[in-house]
Order: C-alpha cells, then structure tokens, then sequence
C-alpha cells in the first residue's frame, strides 16, 4: 500500500506530510470544510493537485491529518492498493423519500460480493436517520462482512453537509466504498469515555430517530430544564450533553447525539433510532476521559492484528472536539501512540460514527465516539 497525504487552507499552497509520489489509480479521500466544497476554485485546486480518477469528498466539522486537527482546510489521502482493489457506489436520500433502509438496501445490492472484505460509508449527516441506513445495508449482509463509517459534518452549524464521488459534492449524498482481496486486514473499533448523569428514564413516545416523550412528558421541554441557561444555545449545546439510550433487551448502551429541535411539538430529531421503551439518561464529558476513551479504541482495533496497518481512518465526533477545545489533538495523540509509528492518519470530525461494537460484525451508529478503521495489506 503506497500513501500520498497532504492538506490545503484557503490562503497557503499544499503542505505534504509524505513524500509527493505519482500513484496508480488510487483512492483518494478528500475531507474538508463545507464551505470549501462549495467553491468552485478550490475544488479545481484539488483536481489538480490530485488528477486521479477515484475522488471522493465529504465535508466535515475538523480534518484530521497525521496528529494535526485542522479547521477551514481539506485533508487529502490517496491510496494505492498494491494487492488489493476497491469498488465505489453511491445513492442519494432524497431520491429515496428520505428512507434510509431502502437506500441502504440498494447500495448494498449494487456492490458486487466475491472477495469483498469490508464496507465503508461516508454518508450525509444533516437529515438522514444512520440507523435507518445500516439496517438497509445489513439486511442480506454476510454475516462475516463489517461496516464502518461516518455521517459528515458542518462544523456545528448544522446547516447542511455534503458528499460525492467524482462530481462536485451535494446534500443527501451517500458514498459506499467496498474493498476487496484476500491478502487485505482490516480492523475497526469504537469507544466513547462519556459518562451519564442523572436520573434514568424511559422513552415513552419516538418514532425512528425522532423523541417525541420522556416518562410521558414532551422530550425537549424536559431536556431544557436539564440544560436550565444553555438551552437558549440549542441545537449547538447538545452536543455537549447527548443521550444515553439502552434499547429495551439490550445491555449495550448507544450515544444519541441531538441533530435538530422542533419547538412546535417538543421533539428532537437525533441522529439514530431512539427505540420505544428505550432507557434514557444524559451524559457529559472530561477531556481526560475523552483522551482515555480513544486510547482504548486504538487499543481495542489493534487487538489480535496480525500485520501493522498502513492507514488508520479515525472517524471522531464533533462534539468530542468541542469538549475538548485546545487540547483536541490529545485524542488524536493517544490513537498514534498505540498503532504503528509509520501508520498514516486521516480522517474527520462527524455527526455521527458507523462501526460494530467490539466483538461484533453488526455495525451500530454510535455518537460521541472515537471509531477507528485500520488497513494494511
């Protein structure tokens, strides 16, 4: 596997963090800021820089380029595969009605499956329910094939995200890249370092990723009393303190992430299913936690490898980076400590991460989470 890895701001030239080498057909992994995407200039620039065939971007709310956390930038990866191959697909939400599972589904069905190895989503983050996409990927998945991932980011604005393969990126996209062969090792993992707090409740009213009640009281006038002077900061403040969600029969509890609210009828729309019957609690955060739970994601993906990955895609939450601020790039620090010295890092800032829980091939969207994808060859 050969890399080539550069990142660009709007006022400076290409910085290169490997050597600049022409490659043979690679893939090419743009992450960048939303705004950067829409200009047509600058997505010359990249095509310039980088004339290959296979490009695909999506935005983000922060690149992640070796140890370096970069705001208003594009990171750029290419990667040659030397003994292996990959196949890209792509759909788009809103040519679906906004359903997740059958747009899921599709994609899934339009990949072929001898040797495929693994599958890789970057996917809108605005207004799709993640949930919803996995269950139509999975739905006729071999049960030894895995799935990691990402929704894309917008800062925290929220606004609206984007994607593509190939053409200018636009909303709704959904990028499904599937790799293949034999001699290909991939691992993955996914941990938060999140703690909740407070009373546990029962969801008594959702509807897919929609919360509508709380023990029987609307769910957004409950969550305000919680967050008493920052609730005047929604959406923006919840990332700050998600939900803690445990689905009815289930040990395994999964971050939910609020993505917008609507006041007319008390609801929050999070990124992924909030189950009826679900339990609920609100969480917050440390620095040191958050810094200690990507420890443990590289540790958990590292586990039981038999060659050193050569890229490691570390797909972290936005509202880890805002926790943490200044000292984001600990997190970034602590994954580079546990894998391999010469293991190149790319990778973004998300609304939402797309990976198993650890010891398991069925993928789950998680929040506030540090999610880690290794290759090697």
């Amino acid at each position: 596997m050969k890399i080539v890895q550069a990142f660009k701001r709007d006022d400076i030239g290409w910085n290169y963090l490997t050597d600049k080498i022409t490659l043979k057909d690679p893939l090419v992994l743009v992450f960048a800021n939303r705004l950067l995407l829409e200009d047509e200039l600058f997505l010359k620039d990249i095509k310039r820089e980088f004339p290959y065939e296979h490009i695909v971007y999506g935005s983000t709310a922060g690149e992640i380029a070796d140890i370096n956390v970069l705001d208003d930038s594009a990171t750029v990866t290419a990667i040659e595969f030397e003994r292996s191959s990959f196949i890209i697909k792509t759909g788009n939400i809103l040519d679906y009605n906004k359903d997740g599972v059958a747009l899921g589904k599709s994609l899934y069905s339009s990949v072929p499956k001898e040797n495929l190895k693994h599958l890789f989503v970057l996917s809108e983050g605005s207004f799709i329910n993640g949930s919803s996409l996995i269950n139509g990927l999975e739905e006729a998945i071999d049960s030894n094939l895995s799935i990691t991932g990402g929704m894309c980011g917008d800062d925290a604005k929220f606004e609206k995200t984007l994607a593509s393969y190939n053409e200018n990126p636009r909303e709704g996209e959904v990028v499904l890249i599937g790799f293949y062969g034999e001699t290909l090792e991939i691992s993955f993992a996914s941990y938060g370092g999140w703690q909740p707090f407070g009373p546990e409740r029962i969801i008594t009213r959702s509807e897919g990723n929609i919360l509508y009640e709380i023990d029987g009281q609307p769910a957004l006038e409950l969550y305000k009393k919680y967050l008493g002077e920052k609730a005047s900061e929604l959406p923006q403040a919840s990332l700050l303190y998600p939900l803690n969600v445990t689905p009815p029969g289930k040990e395994d509890a999964l971050v939910r992430t609020i993505l917008n609210i609507d006041n007319d009828n008390q609801s929050m729309i999070l990124a992924g299913d909030v189950p009826l019957n679900s339990k609920v609690q609100l969480m917050m955060a440390s620095v040191d936690g958050i810094a200690e739970g990507a420890s443990l994601a590289a540790q958990y993906a590292m586990k039981n490898r038999v060659t050193k990955p050569n890229l490691a895609i570390l797909i972290s939450c936005v509202g880890r980076k805002l926790v943490m601020d200044q000292r984001v790039e600990e997190e970034i620090e602590e994954v580079k400590s546990i894998l391999d010295s010469e293991t190149v890092l790319t990778g973004f800032y998300s609304y939402g991460e797309m990976a198993p829980f650890f010891a398991s091939t069925r993928c789950q969207l998680h929040n506030q989470t540090m999610t880690l994808t290794l290759l090697s060859e």
